[in-house]
């Protein structure tokens, strides 16, 4: 036999032997396989889902019965099906009336009663209209069918004829598809601010 014939005899053995140890090698030190997923909430944030349903960025549009749209949303919603009531975070209600102007009504908190048609907006309301009038108060009360909201606190303003501040409130209007009115009353003081009025 000649010395080509031995080393092909040769690697005919080594080579399959040098592949059998290479792939043991690599099973050897292969990772073990992760067979459970992990789900990315915490056991407390599972648990307090399905023990409280709730419903994420709710969002509701309709007409008043004066005619204006209105919609109302909210970062999350969390409904009480004894009481009847929708507990919200992030409130946000915009009032679009029938002449074009618009009310945008804010507040961390607030709840909502479909059966008695009313809402309460709570905690760092604020009440921003397309005149540029700026209204912040601690509660708003609303009817939903109906353009008509009041604080039944103490208010504080700022609009185009300069500062304000009075005991109450009320947004309403007098007619169908008749103008939206904000009224204040209880103790009315403003701080006229002329240059307001120029600009």
């Amino acid at each position: 036999m000649d010395r080509y014939s031995r080393i092909i005899a040769l690697l005919k053995v080594v080579l399959p032997l040098a592949a059998v140890a290479l792939l043991s090698t690599l099973f050897l030190i292969a990772r073990q396989v992760e067979t459970d997923p992990t789900i990315p909430f915490a056991q407390f944030e599972i648990e307090d889902r399905l023990r409280n349903q709730q419903i994420t960025a709710p969002f509701f549009s309709g007409t008043t019965e004066s005619g204006h749209e209105i919609t109302i949303a909210a970062a999350k919603a969390v409904p009480d099906q004894e009481q009847g009531v929708a507990s919200a975070t992030d409130l946000e209600a915009e009032i679009r009336t029938s002449l074009g102007k618009s009310i945008l009504l804010l507040s961390d908190a607030g709840t909502v009663h479909p059966r008695n048609d009313t809402a309460t907006l709570t905690g760092n309301v604020r009440v921003l209209t397309s005149d540029g009038t700026r209204v912040e108060t601690e509660t708003l009360l609303a009817r939903l069918s109906a353009s008509e909201i009041r604080s039944p606190g103490q208010i504080t303003a700022t609009g185009p004829y300069g500062d304000f501040t009075a005991g109450a409130m009320r947004i309403f209007t007098n007619s169908m598809k008749g103008a939206v009115h904000i009224e204040f009353t209880d103790g009315v003081k403003l701080v006229y601010d002329p240059a307001k009025e120029e600009r």
